[in-house]
């Protein structure tokens, strides 16, 4: 292939069933699983976030690719296993995002059209409608049922949270929440005085999940909170690090607090 030629979808889910090969694979390809490549995958996924956050549209095209590769990849087990292809993998998004959008393919088919405006608050109403009753038809009585346990712990704790405010388990407005943060922050001193580990590894869950209620009743994304204050506290230490030589000195904390503070007023 010249360089001027490019590779397809096709090409790709080719290149994957050569590599799955019981004759002529690659040997560390054959050996994976639906398991063992899940790593794999969250990998992909925070580099993706990560291209977004950096702003380096450039990379993400790339990273974009890895991730891909990996949905290659679990199709090429499931028909493997004859659980499903690439194929059904398609039709089964298309055919849910057909269903989920009526205010867009009102005949809940690709081709149809709607003439009407649409109200986002209506739009909202019915999203949510509409996957209440998918997940009736698939069993899941309870609400939180399918809420991933595999989450990281902050999204988690916001998609319960949401799920649960669904149905009204809410407070209308902001000010009950920060006085339960206050409340959980409180509990957490208080087991920290008597020295009960475990009481405080309990009230430190507590309160991080009142911050993450507080960030949702703020419309803030607490992961996205959390990743800029770690970006940030990442930028204002190497700025530390250029004023002291950590290496080859044992600075005081009075130092060092004097340093972070300059870096603070240069961010």
């Amino acid at each position: 292939m010249s360089e001027t030629e490019k590779y397809t979808l096709d090409d790709l889910r080719y290149l994957m069933s050569r590599l799955r090969d019981p004759d002529t694979g690659c040997p560390w390809d054959l050996k994976q699983s639906y398991q063992t490549i899940t790593a794999y995958t969250l990998e992909e996924v925070y580099e993706v976030v990560d291209a977004i956050d950096r702003n380096d549209l450039a990379h993400l095209s790339e990273e974009l690719g890895d991730l891909l590769f990996q949905i290659i990849f679990y199709c090429q087990l499931g028909e493997e296993d004859n659980q499903f292809s690439f194929d059904q993998v398609v039709s089964n998004i298309t055919s849910k995002l057909v269903r989920r959008h009526p205010h867009v393919f009102p005949d809940g088919t690709l081709n149809s059209v709607s003439s009407d405006s649409i109200d986002q608050q209506a739009v909202k109403d019915n999203w949510q409608a509409i996957k209440q009753q998918e997940r009736h038809k698939k069993g899941e009585q309870k609400i939180l049922d399918d809420v991933p346990l595999a989450l990281p712990a902050l999204k988690r704790a916001a998609k319960l949270q949401k799920r649960a405010a669904s149905v009204g388990f809410d407070w209308a407005e902001v000010a009950p929440v920060m006085e339960k943060v206050k409340e959980e922050f409180q509990e957490l001193q208080q087991e920290i005085a008597k020295g009960d580990q475990k009481g405080v590894e309990e009230e430190l869950g507590d309160l991080l999940f009142s911050c993450v209620n507080l960030a949702r009743h703020c419309s803030v994304d607490p992961e996205r909170a959390l990743g800029l204050s770690n970006n940030k506290f990442k930028r204002r230490f190497e700025a530390m690090e250029r004023e002291i030589d950590f290496k080859n000195s044992n600075p005081s904390l009075e130092q060092m607090e004097e340093a972070w503070q300059a870096a603070k007023l240069k961010d």
